[in-house]
């Protein structure tokens, strides 16, 4: 006899539907799988054969071929473990066929029959179109952001046969939460002196731009850096479920039980690998950068990160996606984020600039160099940061509030999406005349730097999107000549660093 059974195998951070076809045929007892599975759905064998016997169901003693189309997908994962498990007991006639019509199964099986959740349901979910979809009691709350009222779940094998025979009753399904802001988390107000640096950071925010902070240790790179993220409006329903979407592919949880609505914010270890940061391995997972994707990607100590590693970085900041190339397999992953880069000056930490470096001209050139110019370059802002006056830190006035800071933020990016654009960085180079209008004096400011050779094309371009996010901040829609000294300033101090190269 035939069966088929709905379910859905993952592919990088996209689902693809698979129909699971068991055969069971008269013939030498075996079991067979087809339709290129990897090393966990072929051990699935195994597996639903004692979660069968364990739930006191009968192993068909005759051959068992099963058949994962379309054939020509690699199949991966022990999510296929419940689909095959239904299909034998239909093909066995222990289960009619229409109580499994219009319904996807994804689960893993334990040997005692009981179902253990799986990475990635909401993306393998949401390939299926399917009226019904059931998954281990565990993954319910995934199922529910995708399928709503569609969505069953199931403890066990047998409670699950039981449910389908209409003997016994489904278990409740976790119910959806309305999308809330968490509230908390660090404050901008916190952070004392180093008014560059919140200003960095607030144009960042605003605009969408990615920062460089260059400093000594103790200057507050990381906490301007984690504090980015309260600037940022939340996220669209659409982003939410992006992000819910790539966080479940990567095995991390979804927020409680809704859709997250704050910005992700990652902060990798600099002795990451490629495949850490980028995304790939043996079944194509996604990276730190993807993690991050809609929110903030925060690198500590970039200079001490492998300078192939960092190269790799550069694709995904131009394009927004990280393409994964396979000898069986290929994926794009999404990779849209705010990129806040902290180093040292050189490695001892007190930099050329204070007069106390320690390091040879050689060593510092050396550790310049693990930053290439082309990955400088996509580097809208740059600052240079000094310890913090003891006066600052020891004073009592008041600092300005992430909230305050946050609404004007807001301002900003409600301004870019009028302009019909994601951000003020996004801007592309032939609405620039349009969007970016300079007045006489900023187009002669500019003219200058371009002739002197301080600015490349490529530099004229990001500094005329920073001017446009300070004319926004200012409520201006005329971008003139403090806009565009402001924002060159923001960029210029990139020679801090850069000038050790040379060195």
């Amino acid at each position: 006899m035939l069966a088929r059974v709905a379910s859905a195998s993952l592919q990088g951070v996209e689902g693809c539907r698979v129909d699971v076809e068991v055969h069971v045929s008269n013939g030498f007892p075996g079991f067979t799988i087809v339709g290129l599975p990897d090393a966990a759905v072929r051990e699935s064998r195994d597996r639903v054969r004692a979660a069968l016997l364990s739930c006191g169901f009968r192993w068909p003693q005759r051959r068992v071929t099963v058949n994962l189309a379309p054939s020509g997908v690699p199949k991966g994962g022990p999510g296929l473990d419940l689909p095959i498990a239904v299909g034998v007991l239909v093909a066995e006639g222990e289960l009619p066929a229409g109580a499994v019509a219009d319904t996807a199964f994804v689960g893993e099986l334990g040997l005692d029959g009981s179902l253990r959740p799986v990475v990635g349901v909401v993306p393998m979910l949401a390939s299926v179109t399917c009226r019904h979809v059931v998954v281990p009691a565990a993954s319910g709350a995934e199922a529910v952001l995708v399928s709503g009222s569609g969505a069953r779940v199931a403890v066990g094998l047998g409670d699950l046969v039981a449910a389908l025979r209409g003997a016994g009753p489904w278990p409740a399904v976790p119910a959806a939460r309305p999308a809330a802001v968490i509230r908390g988390g660090p404050d901008l107000a916190e952070v004392r002196g180093q008014w560059l640096g919140r200003r960095a950071v607030e144009v960042a925010a605003a605009g969408g731009h990615h920062v460089l902070l260059v400093g000594p240790p103790g200057s507050g790179k990381t906490m301007l850096a984690t504090r980015l993220p309260g600037l940022l409006p939340p996220l669209s329903r659409a982003e939410a479920f992006e992000v819910a979407r790539i966080h479940s592919a990567a095995g991390l949880p979804v927020a409680d039980g809704g859709l997250p609505r704050r910005p992700p914010f990652r902060a990798p270890h600099h002795g990451a690998t490629t495949v850490a940061l980028v995304g790939g391995g043996t079944w194509l997972r996604p990276g730190e950068i993807s993690l991050a994707h809609c929110g903030v990607l925060f690198l500590d100590e970039m200079g001490e990160l492998p300078a192939p590693v960092l190269d790799m970085l550069r694709e995904p900041l131009e394009e927004g996606v990280v393409r994964i190339c396979r000898a069986r397999a290929s994926a794009a992953l999404p990779a849209r984020f705010l990129l806040v880069g902290a180093t040292n000056p050189c490695p001892c930490g007190d930099g050329v600039v204070r007069g106390a470096c320690r390091c040879t001209e050689a060593a510092r050139a050396r550790y310049a160099r693990r930053l290439s110019g082309p990955l400088l370059d996509r580097f809208d802002l740059a600052v240079g940061l000094e310890r913090p006056d003891p006066d600052d830190l020891l004073g009592a006035t008041p600092m300005e509030p992430s909230a305050v800071v946050a609404a004007r933020v807001a301002m900003v990016r409600q301004a870019a999406a009028a302009r019909q654009v994601p951000t003020n960085a996004a801007i592309p180079v032939a609405r620039l005349d349009d969007l970016v209008p300079l007045s006489d004096a900023a187009g002669r400011l500019l003219e200058r730097r371009l002739r002197c050779g301080d600015l490349s094309a490529r530099g004229l371009h990001r500094v005329r999107r920073v001017a446009r996010t300070v004319a926004d901040l200012d409520g201006r829609h005329i971008v003139d000549e403090e806009h565009v000294a402001e924002a060159l300033q923001l960029h210029v101090a990139r020679a801090l660093f850069g000038s050790q190269r040379a060195a």
